[in-house]
């Protein structure tokens, strides 16, 4: 449906009531000040709810600072990315040599699992995202995969039990995808502290910024101790730059030196740009929490208008019990015109919705009221 006119899309959607309530396809709540600042997605088939990016950015001045640097295209990007790094440094507040720049934070999570899992093990629960491990076992790493508890939340005791002299790395994403739940402050911090003085502990803090936990420490407070602990970031969610692919690593600076050896995809050009604008935006970063927390609570106010169990997220996407087989939901929504999250087994009547601008998330609410009320 690449292409389609947004009106035919409508159409063919059954949603053509829809043009008179959101008129130009751009968000109602924005004036036209905010929609050059914010850069919100157009209303175009399909509506894509199902990969957890920001419907906002490149922000005007990410985009005016890769505009003003486009010419520098022509060159290697190792030489210009300094003062990325030392403004990302800053910002977690250790040293240079504690930063790794990746291609999107997928590149970091592949670079580790291939650094530290072979010959070994790595330990992760499941459902969660799966790119290290997935990469890992293509280079002959085993996963010992932990399920996740009854209340679908990590299982760190579990975890700790199964850590052994094959265990190369453990994996955490927290908050975690695909359920947006948040580890207890106190236990993570407890349990990355006491693992890694056996093994190396990974911490997928990808979703980080949505949390809504006052004074919720991110692992990067282990690493400025010297633990074997690996923080990863991304600016693909608050900061809308997904299609940019950039990201980075914090580690001790001994584990950066290895994992910065194995990087492949390096980041570009464009891509520094646009970090050294984003962290400077903040006015865009304030913008985009606000408005994911707002999308979020539409979402969650018709699933309660329709009785549907979900789970309290701090990501930018609500995990809910559809009691639908979502491989066939999938397609339900897909004919409509809106594209879904994938199947998480074994959770396979749950649905992961990412959160869009108000306009997608009101023809998602009733859509979703129209196929499940």
């Amino acid at each position: 449906m690449t292409g389609i006119s947004r009106r035919s899309w409508l159409k063919k959607a059954g949603m053509s009531g829809s043009l008179a309530l959101f008129g130009t396809g751009i968000s109602t709540q924005l004036s036209a000040e905010e929609v050059k600042k914010f850069n919100p997605r157009p209303l175009e088939g399909p509506i894509r709810l199902g990969s957890n990016e920001n419907p906002y950015g490149p922000s005007e001045k990410m985009r005016k600072a890769m505009m003003d640097n486009f010419d520098l295209g022509c060159r290697y990007p190792w030489a210009y990315n300094g003062d990325l790094v030392k403004m990302i440094a800053d910002k977690e507040g250790v040293t240079e040599d504690h930063i790794v720049m990746v291609a999107g934070s997928t590149e970091g999570l592949k670079v580790a699992g291939i650094t530290f899992g072979q010959g070994g093990e790595i330990i992760s629960c499941a459902p969660t995202f799966l790119s290290m491990m997935s990469y890992a076992e293509l280079w002959g790493t085993d996963i010992n995969w932990v399920p996740l508890t009854k209340d679908l939340d990590f299982d760190l005791d579990e975890i700790e039990k199964r850590v052994s002299y094959q265990t190369r790395l453990v994996f955490l994403c927290n908050p975690n995808n695909p359920t947006g739940k948040l580890l207890p402050a106190d236990r993570v911090k407890d349990f990355c502290n006491t693992v890694s003085k056996k093994t190396v502990v990974f911490s997928d803090e990808a979703y980080y910024d949505y949390i809504t936990e006052p004074n919720y420490p991110s692992m990067v407070e282990l690493v400025k101790e010297g633990k074997d602990v690996i923080v990863s970031r991304t600016f693909s969610k608050a900061y809308g730059l997904a299609g940019i692919r950039l990201g980075y690593m914090v580690a001790r600076p001994a584990i950066a030196e290895k994992l910065r050896d194995r990087v492949v995809a390096n980041t570009n050009i464009m891509a520094i740009e646009a970090g050294k604008a984003a962290l400077l935006d903040k006015e865009f970063y304030d913008f985009s929490i606000r408005s994911n927390k707002e999308v979020k609570a539409s979402i969650t106010k018709t699933l309660d208008e329709l009785k549907l169990p979900y789970l309290d997220s701090h990501a930018n996407f609500v995990f809910f019990q559809s009691g639908r087989d979502i491989g066939e939901l999938n397609k339900t929504f897909a004919d409509r015109g809106i594209i879904i999250g994938r199947p998480f087994p074994p959770l396979n009547d749950w649905c992961r919705i990412s959160t869009g601008t108000p306009e997608e998330v009101a023809i998602f609410n009733q859509t979703l009221k129209e196929v499940l009320g």
